[in-house]
């Protein structure tokens, strides 16, 4: 009873609270959102009774969230606490439980095959899910392999897609303003409050850099890495200098690229490449990098827009990928006299899409003629902001 009582104190001063009034007066968001259905269930549901399920992603992407809705009866450990790190050592969950959780498991030594012995000895029920937002695929390529026991699937944060599918068509314009202004991530795109994003965004950064990052790596340089952080967000949309950044940091090309590799591994930003049919020349090209949060994005529309657009089209994209078995890949396009589309995207190693994002232009990108002759069977589409009409051509 007092439980209840304490809960029923707290859910009352939290409707006090300016900001969470506000996400229930956004078309009763706020509700439908915490009760949502994430993108991956179904299929995480499929693959339960089958294979151990890896949820890696972006931390506070709702990876534990997820994995507790996907079963009223489990038992979850995570390996942060020490008490919880006993009971693994011990082995001593609830083997009576449907689905049992094992958060942020890579931080145990040898934890691979610690998880086949487990998988191949008892084998499943309980169903097994291992989440960790550090990419889990690093640990996968030392040592023993699960090769063959498990399914990875890779959560993103919101976008406007994922959105529309919970609160409907409704006030999408609005829905995606909050979107270029706080990012996707759960937590402050329902509080919908940029005061109270501001000071996530420095907390969530902040613990990555010095609780994530000693976790993966012996990094001493952190103060340089959020340099660096700073760097590329000048730079969103553009090609990056691997020399020139070295030089601004004072360091050597090879560390620049480390740093950065680890900045992928950790879910802070992605890369995407230039697109060449000879893969061997297109790693020597310079790629761009992008936020998994967009709100981290400097307050310029057109560069928020791209950064957001980045996201779902890489969220789309691993979906299709993790669920669906297909092969997609992510690129830019420019030539030699600096013509250049925004995204190229293939499927199976065939042209699928050439994608421009535009704030305000809405003339057609003169761009997509050059490269279609050469990239022949790809969709093209603009995508503008502030467009007065939708324009299709020939």
């Amino acid at each position: 009873g007092r439980f209840v009582d304490r809960r029923l104190i707290r859910d009352s001063a939290l409707l006090n609270r300016q900001p969470f009034r506000k996400s229930l007066d956004f078309s009763g968001m706020q509700d439908r959102m915490a009760a949502m259905k994430r993108y991956l269930e179904e299929y995480i549901q499929k693959d339960l009774k089958r294979k151990i399920v890896l949820i890696t992603g972006p931390r506070q992407a709702g990876k534990t969230t997820l994995a507790k809705m996907l079963s009223h009866n489990f038992d979850y450990f995570n390996y942060d606490y020490a008490e919880h790190r006993m009971s693994l050592l011990d082995k001593s969950w609830d083997r009576s439980k449907d689905l049992v959780i094992f958060d942020e498991l890579h931080k145990l030594k040898n934890w691979k095959s610690w998880l086949k012995g487990i998988y191949d000895t008892e084998s499943i029920p309980p169903s097994l899910v291992v989440t960790g937002s550090a990419k889990l695929d690093v640990y996968k390529k030392a040592g023993d392999s699960l090769a063959g026991r498990f399914f990875e699937f890779r959560l993103h944060p919101l976008d406007l897609k994922e959105i529309k599918s919970v609160t409907g068509p409704d006030k999408l314009e609005e829905k995606l303003d909050r979107l270029l202004k706080i990012g996707g991530f759960p937590e402050p795109f329902l509080e919908s409050d940029e005061s109270y994003y501001n000071r996530w965004k420095r907390s969530h950064l902040d613990i990555i850099l010095k609780q994530d990052l000693i976790d993966l790596e012996n990094v001493q340089q952190i103060t340089s890495i959020e340099t660096l952080i700073q760097l590329l967000k000048r730079k969103i949309g553009s090609p990056i200098s691997y020399s020139s950044l070295a030089e601004d940091l004072q360091c050597s090309d090879k560390t620049v690229k480390r740093w950065l590799t680890i900045l992928e591994t950790l879910y802070v930003v992605f890369k995407v490449p230039p697109f060449h049919r000879n893969i061997s020349r297109s790693i020597l090209k310079a790629p761009k990098y992008y936020f998994y949060d967009t709100g981290q994005a400097p307050d310029e529309p057109g560069m928020k827009l791209e950064n957001l657009v980045a996201c779902a089209l890489l969220k789309e994209m691993h979906f299709r990928e993790d669920c669906r078995g297909e092969k997609w890949n992510l690129y830019y396009l420019r030539n030699k006299d600096g013509r250049e589309i925004d995204f190229f995207l293939t499927k199976e190693d065939k042209p699928a899409l050439m994608l421009e994002v535009k704030w305000s232009d809405a003339e057609r990108s003169a761009n997509f003629s050059v490269f279609e002759k050469y990239l022949t069977g790809a969709k093209k589409i603009q995508i503008v902001k502030e467009l007065k009409r939708e324009k299709t051509y020939p």
